[in-house]
C-alpha cells in the first residue's frame, strides 16, 4: 500500500482510533469518485490498483483516472457507472482509521443505505453544486437522522462546475438548513469540494479563498469518535455460558454499552435475581473494568441460573423488560410485509416468534409525510407495532442503539426481511407499561385496561424544549433545608427558560395522598404515588423536582428504576440532627418533644441514609447559593 513516507508501527494502528462513516447523495453526484479521491490523495491504495484503474480509465476512453472505480468494484456497476450495492473500504492516516461505505443514491436502493448507515459514526451527504438540494439528498439526511448518526457532513460537490461561487455555495447552505431544521441533527458541517479534481478533499488548493473550514480530511481525523456510545447504562447480552470445570462459571458476551467494575452489584434478566461481578475475564487477563465493545467473561458472586439471551445489568438501571413495543421498521425483502404471519426477531443475543400487528403509517422519506398503509413493500420504512413470543430486554434506539434494533427474519428461507429501531413499548392488561418492575415495590394496575402510549414522545417534547427531562430527588429529614435549595433551583431553571415542576411532600399531601398516613406501609405507598407521578411529567419532556423526606432505601430504589439512570439525580441534603431541631421551619420537632407526634423521621423515627447518593449537600458546611449551584452544575443542564 502506498504511504506517506512514515515508518509501519503496528502497535500504533491497532491503538489508533476508528471511524465509521458512510456517503450518501443523489445519483451522479459523486460519490464513488470523492472515496476514490481521499484513498488516491491519501496514498491509501496499491500500486497494483492504480495500475488497473488507469488501464480501465484508459479502455474506456476517459481523459482522466476514474477513481469512482476503486469502489465500484461490481462489474455491472462499472458498466453502469452506478453503484448497486454497499461498497466497503478501508484506510487510515496517521492520526486515525476509517472503514468507508458507498451506499447507493438510487431510491429503490433504500435498504442498502440503512444498512450501510446503520453502525456509522458520520454521514456525508453529497450535493452536487449544479443541482442544488435535490429530493434524494434530503432522503439520505432523514435516514441518518433516524438512525441517530451523530455527526453529518454536507459535502457540495463539483464546486469547479459553479466557479467556486460562494454565493452558490451560500444559497445551497440556506436550503439544506431550511430542510435541516425537521431532522434532529445538531452537528452538521458544509464543505465545498471538488472530488474530480481534489479541492478542500485532502488538500486546499486556494480555488475557494473565502471558505476558512477544514478540508474534508481534516475533519474526519479530527472529529469526536464514540460520542454515540452509551457509557451510562450497563447491558451485557450472554452468548454463552463458560465451564470449563466445576471450579469455573462464567458468561460471555459483548458489553453492548455502559462499563462495569469487580464489586458492581449487578441483575440477571429475566430472573431479576441479584449478585455482584466477582472478576472480569479476558484472554489476556483479568480486567479492572470492561467498557463498551469489550468481549468478557463476568464470574459473578452467587449461583444465579444464566443462559444465552439472558441480560447482565445494574441492580437500579435496568432496560425495558416487554413483549409489546413499537419500532420504525425498514422492509428489505421484495416480498412485502404480512401483517399477521409470524416472523423471527433476532434482539442482541435473543430469537423468538414475532408478530407486526399494526402498520401505525409509512413515512414518505421523500416528503416526511406519515402515509396511511397496512404493509410495507421493499425499501419502505414505517411505524409498526409487535408482539414478541417472549419478553425482550431493550431500550429506544435514540438512548441506546446496541438494545434498541433488531432484525426480522423469515423463517422459511432464513433471509432478513426487515431491520427496525424500537420507539417505545406498548402494554395490555396488567403488565408494567415501562417494563420494570422493582422488586419491592407495590404495583397499582387496574384491570382490563390497556396502555396507551404517548402521544407526543418524550423525545420530541425535549428536542422543542431544548433540554433533556430529568428527575432531580431531594431527600433528607425535616428541617435539613430540601426544599429552600428545590424551590431555588427551581426559579433559576426556570428563569433560564427550562421547563420545569416541582413536588412537594406537603402539597401532595394535601390532595393526591391526603388518604395516607405516616406508618410504614403509607410512607411506602406515598413514595411510589410521587415516584408514578413524577414519571408522568417526566414522560411530558419537564425537569422534574422532587423534595420528599422518604426515609426509606427501597422507596428510593424503587423509583430510580422508573427512569433512565443519567436521568435521575438523588440529592441528599443533610446537616447535624441539632441544627434541624433548631431550625424547625414546621414546628414539627417542637410537637415530637411534647408527644404529639410520634415516629417523626429525624427525631424518633428512622431515616436511613442514602447509600449511592449522586449529589451530597451538608447545609451547615455550605449557603443556599453554593447548594443550589451544586445542583445546577451536579445535573448537567
Amino acid at each position: 500500500m502506498m504511504n506517506n513516507g512514515e515508518q509501519y508501527d503496528s502497535k500504533k494502528y491497532l491503538d489508533m482510533d476508528l471511524l465509521r462513516f458512510t456517503t450518501a447523495g443523489s445519483v451522479d453526484d459523486g460519490k464513488s469518485t470523492l472515496i476514490g479521491r481521499l484513498l488516491y490523495d491519501s496514498k491509501s491504495i496499491f500500486e497494483d490498483q492504480l495500475e488497473a484503474i488507469e488501464k480501465t480509465s484508459r479502455s474506456s476512453g476517459e481523459e482522466e483516472v476514474n477513481l469512482a472505480l476503486l469502489t465500484d468494484g461490481l462489474k455491472a456497476e462499472r458498466e453502469q457507472k452506478i453503484t448497486i450495492d454497499v461498497a466497503y473500504r478501508y484506510f487510515a492516516t496517521p492520526k486515525r482509521k476509517f472503514i468507508i461505505a458507498d451506499t447507493p443514491g438510487h431510491i429503490q436502493y433504500t435498504r442498502n443505505m440503512v444498512t450501510g448507515a446503520s453502525t456509522a459514526e458520520l454521514a456525508i451527504v453529497l450535493i452536487d453544486a449544479t443541482k442544488g438540494v435535490l429530493t434524494q439528498s434530503k432522503r439520505h439526511a432523514f435516514l441518518s437522522s433516524l438512525l441517530q448518526i451523530p455527526h453529518l457532513v454536507v459535502a457540495i460537490n463539483k464546486m469547479d462546475l459553479v466557479d467556486y461561487s460562494e454565493d452558490r455555495f451560500n444559497e445551497i447552505v440556506q436550503d439544506f438548513r431550511n430542510f435541516a431544521k425537521k431532522l434532529d441533527i445538531d452537528n452538521i458541517t458544509y464543505i465545498p469540494i471538488s472530488a474530480l479534481v481534489g479541492d478542500n478533499v485532502v488538500d486546499k488548493n486556494g480555488k475557494s479563498p473565502w471558505y476558512k473550514g477544514p478540508t474534508l480530511l481534516h475533519h474526519l481525523e479530527n472529529v469526536k469518535v464514540d460520542a454515540s456510545h452509551n457509557v451510562v447504562d450497563f447491558r451485557l447480552p450472554v452468548q454463552y455460558v463458560i465451564r470449563p470445570n466445576q471450579n469455573f462459571r462464567g458468561f460471555s458476551g459483548r458489553v453492548e454499552s455502559g462499563r462495569i467494575k469487580p464489586g458492581d452489584e449487578v441483575t440477571v434478566l429475566p430472573s431479576r435475581l441479584s449478585s455482584r461481578v466477582k472478576e472480569i475475564v479476558t484472554a489476556d487477563g483479568n480486567l479492572d473494568e470492561a467498557l463498551p465493545g469489550d468481549s468478557v467473561v463476568l464470574t459473578i458472586e452467587d449461583e444465579i441460573d444464566i443462559s444465552r439471551g439472558d441480560m447482565i445489568v445494574r441492580k437500579n438501571n435496568v432496560p425495558k423488560v416487554t413483549s409489546q413495543f413499537e419500532a420504525y421498521l425498514c422492509w428489505m425483502n421484495e416480498d412485502e410485509m404480512q401483517p399477521g404471519k409470524q416472523y423471527m426477531l433476532m434482539h442482541t443475543t435473543s430469537t423468538t416468534a414475532v408478530y407486526i400487528d399494526d402498520v401505525i403509517y409509512r413515512m414518505n422519506v421523500d416528503t416526511l409525510r406519515r402515509e396511511d398503509s397496512d404493509i410495507l413493500k421493499l425499501n419502505e420504512i414505517g411505524r409498526v407495532k409487535l408482539t414478541t413470543a417472549k419478553p425482550l430486554f431493550i431500550d429506544a434506539y435514540q438512548v441506546n442503539q446496541r438494545t434498541g434494533s433488531f432484525i426480522v427474519i423469515d423463517p422459511a428461507s432464513n433471509v432478513t426481511v426487515g431491520a427496525g429501531m424500537i420507539r417505545s413499548t406498548t402494554t395490555e392488561g396488567g403488565e408494567n407499561p415501562e417494563g420494570v418492575q422493582a422488586k419491592d415495590q407495590k404495583t397499582s394496575v387496574s384491570p382490563n385496561v390497556v396502555w396507551e402510549p404517548w402521544n407526543i414522545t418524550r423525545e420530541e417534547r425535549e428536542k422543542r424544549n431544548g433540554h433533556p427531562a430529568k428527575v432531580v430527588w431531594f431527600t433528607g429529614i425535616s428541617g435539613a433545608g430540601k426544599s429552600t435549595i428545590a424551590k431555588t433551583v427551581e426559579k433559576q431553571l426556570w428563569d433560564a427558560g427550562k421547563q420545569t415542576i416541582l413536588l412537594d411532600g406537603d402539597q401532595v399531601r394535601h390532595g393526591l395522598n391526603g388518604d395516607l398516613g405516616f406508618s410504614p406501609e403509607d410512607r411506602t405507598e406515598n413514595i411510589r404515588r410521587v415516584g408514578e407521578t413524577a414519571r408522568l411529567f417526566f414522560e411530558h419532556g419537564n425537569i422534574v423536582l422532587c423534595t420528599f423526606v422518604s426515609p426509606y432505601q427501597k422507596d428510593r430504589d424503587a423509583v430510580r428504576t422508573l427512569f433512565p439512570d443519567a436521568r435521575f439525580v438523588e440529592v441528599h441534603v443533610t446537616c447535624n440532627p441539632e441544627t434541624a431541631h433548631n431550625r424547625d421551619p414546621k414546628g414539627l420537632y417542637e410537637k415530637a418533644r411534647k408527644g404529639e407526634i410520634k415516629n417523626l423521621t429525624g427525631f424518633d423515627g428512622e431515616y436511613q441514609v442514602p447509600q449511592h447518593a449522586d449529589i451530597v449537600i451538608n447545609t451547615d458546611e455550605v449557603s443556599v447559593e453554593e447548594a443550589v449551584e451544586m445542583v445546577v452544575s451536579g445535573i448537567g443542564l
